[in-house]
């Protein structure tokens, strides 16, 4: 049995001020067992603006934000999975919105950038990641002590071919700044779809509750097993969702009703 742990906040402007409760939040998990932790989307900075990500954006292996998530990783010895941060791109008017993952050495062992950029009108509120975010072009996976493990951000989870092109994975991870508009519509049931449909478990860490630039974010940071069953959930507000990965289980679902192997298309 592997303990994982899903951390949530409520991210502010001051990237120094996220950076502490990122280490402390983590601190936290590692604390209740947890060898495996993601931290959720945009943590290191949710800007007055959109665009004031850009001013914080690192080069890859460089920066306070980075830094950050390698010690954690090396100083509680877990894996870490770093929500999301800015990194410099080819366009100097916007960033790669990128998941980076490190190692319990705290080393660096695979990066994904977001491939679906999150556009969205209704009223008065509007999204449009496309005016400061590139998208990213590549599917990303990586191998952990319990499996295969499979990364996606937010609005990937509109988009159940990514998931089948990571192939067969134990856990799915949900790096999310869901707005709480089409959070209260379409998270859960997206996720527990995403569970049900890969036979996988799937952890889902998010921001969670009204930041200083007026954003609601949804939260409900979970854990669902491959059955679809929500085993933890945490609504608003800051904290951990944590739970355990059981082998037996995942092999005992998909031995039972072996979808994964029935697929035509």
């Amino acid at each position: 049995m592997t303990t994982v742990a899903a951390v949530q906040m409520i991210s502010t402007p001051d990237v120094s001020e996220n950076i502490a409760s990122a280490r402390r939040l983590v601190g936290e998990a590692a604390a209740r067992g947890a060898t495996l932790v993601t931290l959720p989307e945009y943590w290191p900075i949710m800007g007055m603006s959109d665009s004031d990500k850009l001013a914080h954006a690192e080069a890859p292996g460089q920066g306070p934000i980075q830094d950050c998530m390698a010690q954690a990783a090396r100083e509680h010895g877990i894996w870490l999975i770093g929500g999301t941060l800015p990194l410099v791109s080819t366009d100097a008017g916007r960033v790669m919105n990128t998941t980076l993952v490190y190692d319990p050495q705290g080393r660096p062992v695979q990066r994904y950038d977001k491939i679906h950029l999150f556009g969205f009108t209704r009223g008065a509120e509007s999204y449009d990641e496309a005016r400061t975010i590139v998208p990213g072009d590549a599917v990303a996976t990586f191998e952990a002590p319990f499996g295969r493990v499979g990364l996606s951000v937010c609005y990937d989870l509109r988009f159940p071919e990514l998931y089948r092109a990571m192939g067969e994975c134990a856990l799915v991870v949900v790096t999310a700044a869901f707005t709480h508009t089409t959070g209260l519509a379409h998270w859960e049931v997206l996720l527990r779809a995403r569970a049900i449909e890969n036979q996988c478990y799937v952890l889902a860490s998010a921001q969670g509750g009204t930041h200083r630039n007026g954003r609601r974010t949804f939260g409900h940071s979970m854990l669902i097993d491959p059955w679809g069953e929500v085993k933890a959930v945490l609504d608003e507000g800051e904290g951990i969702v944590s739970g355990a990965l059981d082998p037996a289980f995942l092999a005992g679902v998909r031995e039972s009703l072996p979808a994964l192997k029935h697929r035509k298309l």
